[in-house]
This record gives structure tokens, C-alpha cells and sequence, in this order.
């Protein structure tokens, strides 16, 4: 089989999440071609997966965000070759909002099913439906333990749990420290761009 001659683009963002009566999942409009996707956008040379998603995910939503769980990847083949977006949690902060950079035409804050059905790639779709519960599940979970949550703001209870990737290659937050889990990610991202000969 021949490889591919393509070198894929790594790329990270986040399930950027605004908390409220309701959660809210931010999704973004794209100015070039009006697509609605998740805040996202590729690596500069020498940067971590972490911390571009953090960068675009701010520029993007024009807010301030706190990093959390690691969600997943996502592999595709794009108009410009294979692509790799790493996703982590994240919480919007309660700071000034922001002009989103220019790329981007609009941002919505949509309730879970909206975000999922506002969305204009299939993939991305798929992986929101998988991770989302569980995302804003983890997101209410931070607010009880600093507060009472609104009753309408709890998932209904006869939510089946969400089908994690199989490729979501970080453990659940809680079952190490948050040190463990980012070391583990680094060297599963260095053998998965060692394994597609991915240099940056």
C-alpha cells in the first residue's frame, strides 16, 4: 500500500462550553465559506496541541477559556490532504468577550441538539454527538461542586452515557492527575506523528 505523499495538517480546538440556565456550546461561522464548525484551527510551528486549541478557541468565541479534559481526535481527509484535530473541554470565562478574529463570520451558543444539527460537517457532527453529554456533563459537575445548579439545567437522567472515539487517546480526568494525563497525550501524539511521518 502507498503512502501517502501528503503530510497531514495537525490541527486542536475545543468543545467550548458557557454555562447558564442552560449550557451552551459554542460553534463558529466560517467567512470563507459560511460552514458551521467547531472552534478550531491549525498548529503554529513548534506549538503544543494544548495550547493552539486554547489559542483558537479564543480567537475564535472572542472569550477567554479554561482549559480542561482531553475529548478526542478527529482524522479526516480535506481539500488540502489529511487532516488531525485534537479537542479538549472547555469553559468559557465569565471575562469581556471579544471581537472574534476575522476568519470567522459569526459565533452561535447553542444548546447541545442545536450545536449538533447547526453543524455543517459530518464528522464533526458524529463527534459531538459522541462527546457532548459527556462534556457538559463534566462542565455541570465543576459548577455543583461550586454552587447549586438549576433543575433545568441538569441532562435528563435517562441519557444513555456517550460513546467516547476510540481514538480519544487520554484517560477520564479523574483517574489521574491532570499532569499524568497531558504526559501520556504528548507521547501518544509524538508516536502517532512518528507513525504518519508527520514533522513540524
Amino acid at each position: 500500500m502507498k503512502k501517502s505523499r501528503r503530510t497531514p495538517i495537525l490541527s486542536a480546538g475545543g468543545i467550548v462550553i458557557r454555562n447558564g440556565a442552560k449550557p451552551l456550546i459554542a460553534i463558529v461561522q466560517r467567512r470563507r465559506d459560511e460552514a458551521w464548525v467547531l472552534p478550531k484551527g491549525k498548529l503554529k510551528p513548534n506549538e503544543e496541541p494544548i495550547a493552539a486549541a486554547k489559542r483558537e478557541a479564543t480567537e475564535e468565541t472572542g472569550c477567554e477559556v479554561r482549559v480542561h479534559e482531553f475529548l478526542g481526535v478527529i482524522s479526516y481527509v480535506g481539500g488540502h490532504g489529511p487532516k488531525i484535530t485534537h479537542f479538549w473541554r472547555m469553559q468559557a470565562t465569565d471575562g469581556p468577550a471579544v471581537k472574534p478574529m476575522s476568519d470567522v463570520k459569526t459565533v452561535q451558543w447553542l444548546p447541545l441538539s442545536q450545536a449538533i444539527d447547526q453543524l455543517s460537517l459530518p464528522h464533526e457532527q458524529l463527534f459531538l454527538r459522541n462527546v457532548g453529554r459527556h462534556a457538559l456533563r463534566r462542565a455541570l459537575a465543576k459548577t455543583r461542586a461550586r454552587g447549586p445548579v438549576p433543575a433545568a439545567a441538569r441532562p435528563p437522567l435517562d441519557q444513555a452515557p456517550p460513546v467516547i472515539p476510540a481514538d480519544a487517546a487520554a484517560p477520564p480526568a479523574r483517574s489521574r492527575p491532570r499532569w499524568t494525563v497531558l504526559t501520556r497525550l504528548t507521547e501518544l501524539t509524538q508516536r502517532l506523528q512518528a507513525a504518519l511521518g508527520v514533522t513540524r
